[in-house]
């Protein structure tokens, strides 16, 4: 007899569950103008300064501009720009044992990367040897919507073939993941390889 498979589609996310940076240099730039740790991150990631990238409304060199000018009202503009540069120049590697993970789902069911994005997406994975990777890419810089709206998800799902109830939804935040639970997917807060090992497990046996 054969055992139904619990999903037919895996929904991936990629910073923070496949790709990961090394903020070494970052963190020591942080100390030596005296920020604490994390300081350039919050000041990046702030919506309104991240907001338009990941929405692809403008390019990485402008959001760069638009951090530093936040980042500005706390250090000199020359130390904000120094910070902001080390922030999207560190250096980013892929976790070989998540790849491979994935490309074993990839044996049974197609693998989507779903990701809040800028328009340097396709170069990062081209740069990581990951353009060929997944069976679809969905950017939300060049779909226009951002996780966690429902409408990335269901882009992803039409990518996929698959309905929504029938997708494994893999992310680092929380929001994403209960966002992708609201849908009806199978959804799995991603915090280490034992997470994706675990919810992978039913369907590669």
């Amino acid at each position: 007899m054969t055992i139904p498979r619990p999903y037919d589609a895996v929904l991936c996310d990629f910073d923070g569950v496949i790709r990961f940076y090394d903020q070494s240099e970052l963190t020591e730039l942080e100390r030596a103008v005296g920020l604490a740790e994390g300081t350039t991150a919050k000041v990046v990631f702030a919506p309104e300064v991240d907001m338009p990238a990941l929405l692809g409304q403008i390019t990485v060199e402008q959001w760069m501009e638009a951090a530093e000018a936040a980042l500005a009202v706390q250090v000199p503009r020359e130390q904000a720009r120094a910070l902001v540069t080390a922030f999207v120049k560190a250096p980013a590697r892929a976790d070989e044992d998540v790849l491979g993970l994935l490309r074993r789902a990839q044996e049974h069911v197609p693998v989507v990367l779903v990701t809040n994005a800028t328009l340097s997406l396709e170069d990062d994975l081209a740069w990581l040897g990951l353009s060929h990777f997944a069976d679809e890419v969905v950017s939300s810089a060049l779909v226009g919507v951002a996780k966690p709206d429902p409408r990335i998800y269901e882009i992803a799902a039409e990518r996929a073939g698959v309905p929504l109830g029938r997708c494994l939804f893999v992310d680092d935040r929380e929001e994403n993941v209960e966002a992708a639970r609201a849908l009806g997917m199978t959804a799995v807060l991603f915090t280490g390889l034992p997470d994706l090992e675990t919810a992978l497990a039913p369907l590669l046996g």
